[in-house]
């Protein structure tokens, strides 16, 4: 199973805070294990406060408080920007094409083109990742940790960040919220 991709989802049951409710997008997925940004764990952190933190100027006022989200617990001090590719965007350095819709980067152009106007359409910046070992993400699946359907850009770029968990499931057909994350005994 290639999860390269797909939204994970967490079951009500996951007891990681880190991972409470959250969905996950898998950016690339081998033997030697699984790498995926968390897409709707916004931080305190806006778009302005990150690029001035860099030295950026931001010509587009509009962006100012796009929230930027914490990826994962791996690296949160690297930023990553999950990404549409526009067919009249230029690549990016650092930049790992997904598939035909969205991409992956993590360089300073992208922040600087985006910020000046002139950055992909859409896009989702992360503060961190989510790395699984080579078999863990596999046996998390089994162990009824997580969901996972193919992703949605939808999903990912338009829908509101604190109903994400619920549509992605809903992709599924579930209402996660009918979930008990009780284990009882029959």
């Amino acid at each position: 199973m290639n999860l390269t991709n797909n939204l994970i989802i967490a079951m009500p049951g996951l007891a990681d805070p880190m991972f409470e409710k959250s969905v996950s997008f898998i950016c690339q997925h081998t033997e030697q294990g699984a790498m995926g940004l968390t897409i709707n764990h916004p931080t305190n952190i806006t778009f302005s406060e990150l690029l001035a933190q860099l030295d950026i100027p931001l010509t587009v006022e509009h962006l100012a408080s796009i929230p930027v989200y914490l990826g994962g617990p791996v690296e949160t001090g690297h930023g990553f920007i999950l990404h549409s590719n526009d067919p009249d965007m230029e690549p990016w350095t650092q930049t790992l094409k997904i598939n035909d819709n969205i991409s992956l980067s993590s360089s300073r152009d992208i922040l600087i083109a985006i910020a000046s106007g002139k950055g992909p359409s859409k896009f989702l910046i992360t503060l961190g990742y989510a790395g699984w070992a080579q078999g863990q993400i596999e046996k998390e699946i089994e162990e009824n940790s997580w969901l996972n359907v193919t992703a949605d850009n939808d999903i990912i770029f338009n829908t509101p960040t604190n109903k994400r968990w619920e549509s992605a499931a809903m992709k599924l057909g579930i209402d996660i919220n009918l979930i008990s994350g009780d284990i009882g005994h029959a």
